[in-house]
């Protein structure tokens, strides 16, 4: 896993941003780099913030899991000054430094990166998964908590059964669905990142939900390592 260096985004305002987005945009491949039945590993990707004398931090957690036992095989992190400041549109300038720096850490090359935020389903297909995966070089999946509405456009809540979804569909164009991973729980929103379908990234999305939880495995411990990596470190 090759990773570039990424951008100097604390230098970039909200028009260059835009242009960058623009440029990668063209660069999308919603289809797979990769068999699902050949998947060894995946990771999951989260970030959480805190405050220090008004100066606000982050930590990146990626947890790398073995896709036939669930198991945790590799886990790392990083955190730091977050220098761009928070934009509607834009959240992955402000995170990109913090996962590239954490993913370089890896010793195991993970096959799919899930995100703990969105990809194709952005206001410019240029979610935290789709910008990420430029850098990552691998197949990369958004999995959204909450709906990010684009264009006034709601979304058609599934039905209440395990793997019921809807597809959100904004001027034609399927953007990502609305699934409902459990049954008796609020639907999840999933997109591609890049260099993946959008019916494999579902088969994975379910492939990886457990009773604990109506998030993918390794989103879901990201997450919840994010929580205690942030704790100690506003602790030191």
């Amino acid at each position: 896993m090759e990773i570039t260096n990424v951008h100097d985004f604390k230098h970039n305002n909200e028009e260059e941003f835009i242009k960058i987005q623009e440029k990668l945009k063209e660069r999308i491949e919603l289809t797979n780099k990769i068999n699902f039945n050949n998947i060894k590993t995946y990771a999951g990707v989260d970030l959480a913030y805190w405050e220090e004398k008004g100066e606000p931090f982050g930590v990146c957690s990626i947890i790398v899991i073995d896709a036939n036992t669930k198991e945790v095989i590799e886990k790392v992190y990083s955190f730091g000054k977050i220098e761009v400041p928070y934009v509607a549109g834009f959240l992955a300038f402000r995170e990109l430094p913090l996962i590239i720096e954490a993913a370089k850490k890896l010793t195991i090359e993970p096959d799919v990166f899930l995100f703990d935020g969105n990809g194709y389903l952005h206001y410019n297909h240029m979610g935290v998964a789709t910008h990420a995966s430029f850098f990552l070089n691998k197949p990369t999946i958004g999995i959204g908590k909450s709906y990010l509405k684009i264009k006034k456009v709601e979304f058609e809540m599934p039905e209440n059964e395990e793997g019921a979804f809807t597809h959100i569909v904004i001027d034609e164009v399927i953007y990502g669905r609305a699934v409902r991973t459990l049954k008796n729980v609020k639907p999840i929103f999933l997109s591609c990142g890049n260099y993946i379908d959008l019916e494999t990234s579902y088969k994975i999305l379910m492939s990886l939900v457990n009773k604990d939880s109506k998030l993918p495995i390794p989103v879901r411990l990201a997450d919840l390592e994010t929580h205690i990596l942030r704790k100690r470190l506003r602790s030191e």
